[in-house]
């Protein structure tokens, strides 16, 4: 009979990048990890050891565990956990399974490093309209779902960055940002190893609308309106990130699973 304690990778494929997504844990041993560093996307890592300590932390989680070869270590701790009143499932076959049927994965060394609550934090110019919110949402759905923004002057990115140890992003002259035709959503994509059909068909239409080339694509024209309508909308950059968080869900939903899908109702000819 079919595991009720396990997830296989073609389930989990279809649950990485959408904001229900299972909390996803890393417990394989330091050896595996450095032998292969990259993670599952917007995946953490923890020591198998201390579960006890830090499962609390994910009460009320639905959780997957990862570890090398979904066997003692991911189910140990997916058992633990479920112990503790936790929704937790292991991943069958573990990390080699995932690799091994080329789902995405997330390149560790990108990942800038993270303050002492575990989060990355990121600094752009205030008032977005496409890219910044393009790439927030890539973080948060892909790299790190705990990520912290800041939104200030653009005069003040740079000295912001320095005096909070925040990565800066969307600006001039900084490693994250836009690289000739190309913008920062696609540098992000490039950079953390992302690349697949859903993201690269997503990454289009924000290239179109952000650089003003709205005949790449179709969708690019309507997407820069709602992008925009969203920016009028709010006056805090936050509440409008939160509120483009579910227009970029739905688009990356869209170039995932509904492109070929059409809508022409009414049907038919008109009655004579």
């Amino acid at each position: 009979m079919p595991s009720t304690t396990e997830i296989t990778v073609q389930q989990l494929c279809r649950l990485v990048g959408l904001p229900d997504a299972p909390v996803l844990i890393d417990v394989r041993i330091d050896e595996d990890y450095q032998a292969d560093p990259r993670l599952l996307p917007a995946s953490c890592r923890r020591n198998f050891r201390t579960v006890a300590n830090w499962a609390g932390e994910f009460t009320g989680s639905r959780v997957v565990i990862i570890c090398q070869k979904g066997q003692k270590l991911s189910q140990g701790v997916a058992a633990w956990l479920r112990h503790e009143g936790i929704e937790a499932e292991s991943l069958e076959g573990g990390f080699e399974a995932w690799a091994a049927a080329k789902a995405p994965l997330v390149m560790a060394g990108a990942i800038p490093p993270r303050d002492d609550k575990g989060r990355t934090v990121w600094v752009t110019r205030a008032r977005p309209k496409v890219d910044r919110i393009a790439c927030p949402w890539l973080i948060r759905r892909f790299v790190d779902p705990e990520a912290v923004f800041l939104f200030v002057d653009a005069a003040e990115v740079p000295a912001v960055a320095d005096r909070f140890s925040a990565v800066p992003f969307d600006i001039d002259n900084v490693f994250w940002s836009h690289r000739g035709e190309r913008c920062t959503f696609d540098t992000m994509i490039e950079e953390f190893g992302l690349a697949s059909e859903a993201l690269d068909r997503l990454a289009l239409i924000v290239r179109a609308a952000d650089t003003a080339r709205l005949d790449l694509v179709p969708q690019a024209a309507g997407f820069l309106a709602a992008s925009l309508g969203l920016s009028r909308m709010f006056r805090d950059d936050l509440e409008q990130l939160e509120a483009g968080m579910l227009l970029y869900d739905a688009f990356f939903r869209w170039c995932r699973d509904a492109t070929e899908e059409t809508h022409n109702w009414p049907s038919g000819s008109k009655p004579s």
